[in-house]
């Protein structure tokens, strides 16, 4: 299973753009890759799927446990040429002080070898003591190379590998030079999704052109090679407790955020997936539960708004009983209105709120709740690590009314609660990952079973 881990000294130092040039380009190539992408996020992996034409897979310390991540990473592993992980942030960041969060610990935990990506903006010698830092702060991570990048011109690439190879003993992988042509936009949620950049295609083939050029495949390729083996455990069979149930999840520029293990696992359990088009499909398709997934809603409210059959029908369908289960955007979508950018878009109307949105995060990272007695899939008291990350606010507040989740950690909607309930719908900030602590889907199958049984 060969495989390396793509990581740097800090964010933004070009990781997801390297990543996808060298994606694309080994599939391309003809070879089949494999990506995942460490922690939460969900708009890297979507560059990452599109570049390899593979859905990309999150591993993360927060969710799952290490036999999960090491599990996961086996069974996607097992039929790809080689499997490329994208760290978040710097190598060594994370929540925990001690680092048994970090990209590091998700490098020595599934034996990895691991490739800096270093911003080499405004850097020349001092490249050598940054590399022998990394290199000496934890000997037991393994780091395998360089590619060095926003390089300058070639007189400074010289400096810079001239002053690797006399100070340390890591080779240069590559060196991708500035080009503007590898520019991505990025705003308040970080880098924008494939969806909404004009000429996609085009982008990934000319950053797939000029990363490929720039780094040593052969030996990136050895470097794969050498990290070991992974165990296979046994694949989890298809059951059919729920065979029968269809659950409608929206899919477009609006709603995105979806991790594919978890859609995965609604067929795993015996249920089926009726995907649609917020922006443009008239009414609800015939389904017995709904899934509304994070997104970008503010960036497309006008269209959602002026689809006003869907949303009359998703309020109608919801006012008479039908299951529904919607994460942030989902939640903004469920509101009355979006206020963004001087505008005020309509919405379901579902709940009587308007949502506002801000210009600093509202919630930001990893969260933990407790569900409360008035959850209506009744879930009892166990302790839930999800994460958020969202500026929008709600107005008013929702007062005297019951909320799904009790905060341990993190903002929710009012600092202290999350989860708005109406009828059989519960709408929340947080973002749940299917896991074997959080069966999540499993769980909101049940209540969709328990309903339609009624």
């Amino acid at each position: 299973m060969p495989r390396f881990l793509i990581a740097a000294a800090h964010k933004s130092s070009g990781k997801t753009v390297i990543s996808a040039g060298l994606a694309s380009h080994l599939t391309k190539s003809g070879k089949s890759v494999q990506c995942f992408k460490k922690g939460p996020d969900y708009i890297d992996p979507m560059w990452l799927s599109t570049a390899s034409d593979r859905n990309c897979y999150n591993l993360d310390f927060n969710t799952m446990t290490d036999a999960e991540i090491l599990q996961l990473l086996a069974m996607k592993s097992q039929d790809a040429d080689i499997s490329l992980i994208e760290a978040n942030k710097g190598l060594y960041d994370g929540v925990d002080l001690k680092g048994r969060d970090s990209n590091a610990q998700l490098a020595k935990l599934t034996s990895t070898p691991v490739v800096l990506v270093i911003d080499t903006t405004g850097m020349t010698r001092g490249i050598a003591p940054l590399i022998q830092g990394y290199q000496g702060f934890d000997a037991d991570v393994p780091i395998a190379g360089v590619i060095l990048n926003k390089v300058g011109g070639t007189r400074h690439e010289g400096k810079l590998r001239a002053a690797i190879e006399a100070y340390t003993d890591l080779p240069v992988l590559g060196s991708v030079w500035k080009n503007p042509d590898l520019s991505v936009d990025e705003r308040h949620l970080g880098l924008v999704t494939p969806g909404e950049t004009l000429g996609l295609l085009s982008y990934v083939k000319t950053v797939e052109r000029i990363v490929g050029s720039s780094v040593d495949l052969p030996a990136l390729f050895q470097i794969a090679s050498g990290a070991r083996d992974l165990e296979l455990g046994q694949k989890s069979p298809v059951r059919a407790e729920f065979s029968g149930l269809k659950i409608g999840v929206p899919s477009d520029r609006a709603f995105g955020f979806y991790y594919p293990d978890d859609l995965e696992e609604f067929h795993n359990l015996g249920a089926r997936v009726v995907f649609f088009d917020a922006l443009s499909s008239l009414e609800l398709p015939e389904i017995d539960g709904l899934f509304i997934g994070g997104g970008f809603p503010e960036t497309s409210a006008e269209a959602l708004s002026a689809n006003a059959k869907l949303r009359r029908d998703i309020k109608e369908k919801i006012n008479q009983g039908l299951p529904t289960y919607a994460e942030c955007g989902g939640l903004m979508y469920l509101c009355r209105s979006i206020q963004w950018g001087g505008r005020n878009s309509p919405m379901c109307g579902v709940f009587d709120h308007d949502t506002i949105m801000c210009n600093k995060p509202q919630g930001r990272g990893y969260i933990e709740f407790r569900p409360t007695a008035d959850h209506p899939w009744g879930l009892g008291d166990q302790l839930v690590k999800a994460h958020e990350f969202h500026y929008a606010k709600l107005d008013p507040s929702p007062q005297h009314v019951k909320f799904a989740q009790e905060l341990v950690r993190g903002f929710g909607i009012d600092g202290h609660r999350d989860g708005l309930i109406k009828n059989n719908a519960l709408a929340t900030f947080s973002h749940q990952r299917n896991t074997i602590s959080n069966p999540w889907i499993n769980n909101f199958l049940n209540f969709v079973l328990r309903v339609k049984s009624v």
